[in-house]
């Protein structure tokens, strides 16, 4: 299963390594990772193998928008098909 992580806020050191250490804990692969920064503004989308985690797809968003609160970062993760169905207008 893939999903997506949508990152962005503020620019500051470390954010694609806490990210990647969170995903890293739960067993979750990056697959692909397109980051950019423009004006101090942090963009980033990952794409993740979310087939098998250690902990469920709730519990992984919330350690990501745990992690967003307390950086000041709006983190998101959603899976593919409702991504896809999101982006397509």
């Amino acid at each position: 299963m893939k999903s997506f992580i949508t990152v962005i806020g503020k620019d500051t050191v470390g954010i694609i390594a806490s990210i990647s250490q969170i995903l890293a804990e739960q067993n979750v692969n990056i697959l692909d990772i397109n980051q950019t920064v423009m004006q101090e503004m942090f963009t980033m989308i990952m794409m993740v193998d979310t087939a098998e985690p250690k902990c469920s797809f709730s519990e992984l968003s919330e350690m990501l928008t745990e992690y967003g609160k307390n950086a000041g970062l709006s983190v998101r993760i959603q899976r593919e098909e409702i991504f896809n169905k999101m982006h397509r207008i």
